[in-house]
């Protein structure tokens, strides 16, 4: 019995058409990945612009100090995370966004620690931001007019750290006062066992018991504070029970 030849004809087109497109694609994914391992490697966008948004000119210089490293160095290649970790240092920094803009320029979007106190152990002072974290040393006088917080002798305090016990809990105290508009009015906080108090300007003592509730009992306060002009304490340890009394020593 004969056999038939095997066929010598080419492939159809339809065949062939596939083919290509799998060829061409796999030329293009290659050329894409010699594209940005070369980016990654040479010059080409080489960061040599750090823009900051958000902070004033001092702070702007310590972030780009902070970030100098990365300058000279592929885009590319940035590591966000690794940036942020060296923003850390700069104390005055709450969040950074970092943004490239190929292909020469960094540009980080910061948003910084708000001040809402002082801190005072003896004839040292420190200001403190409302995340409870020191954002620098106080040299010279006068001191910004914000509340003071007083920690007790031998407190270890440094620059960039976030405190705890005593300072922490004076903090919470203070950080709502500003959206309260009664920052202004608060000379010093007094922190005890379980009990916090604010010395405000006119001399009148905010009694505010624990931390708890700290928000609704700031509150209650704004409201009765003007109906109780010459009060020696507004006592909203309670706050369902605000008192105002006129002999400092009644109430504890």
């Amino acid at each position: 019995m004969a056999t038939r030849p095997p066929s010598r004809h080419p492939p159809p087109q339809s065949v062939r058409r596939p083919l290509l497109v799998v060829v061409v694609a796999l030329v293009l994914v290659a050329c894409g990945f010699g594209a940005y391992f070369g980016a990654r490697e040479t010059g080409i966008f080489a960061l040599d612009r750090i823009q900051v948004i958000g902070a004033p000119p001092s702070t702007a210089g310590r972030i780009r100090a902070a970030l100098r490293g990365y300058v000279g160095k592929s885009l590319v290649r940035f590591d966000r995370d690794a940036a942020a970790r060296r923003l850390a240092a700069v104390s005055e920094v709450a969040d950074a966004r970092f943004d490239r803009d190929f292909p020469h320029t960094l540009r980080i979007r910061v948003r910084l620690e708000r001040p809402v106190a002082i801190l005072r152990r003896g004839s040292d002072a420190w200001v403190v931001s409302s995340s409870a974290r020191v954002l620098e040393r106080l040299e010279k006088r006068p001191y910004p007019r914000l509340p003071r917080i007083w920690l007790p002798p031998g407190t270890e305090v440094s620059v960039n750290s976030t405190l705890a016990g005593v300072g922490a809990r004076g903090v919470a105290a203070v950080a709502p006062l500003r959206p309260l508009h009664l920052a202004g009015r608060v000379r010093q906080v007094i922190v005890g066992e379980g009990q916090l108090t604010l010395v405000l300007a006119s001399g009148t003592q905010l009694r505010l018991g624990d931390n708890g509730d700290l928000r609704l009992k700031l509150s209650i306060a704004k409201q009765i504070l003007p109906l109780a002009g010459g009060a020696a304490y507004v006592d909203v340890s309670v706050p369902e029970r605000p008192v105002a009394g006129y002999n400092s020593q009644v109430g504890g």
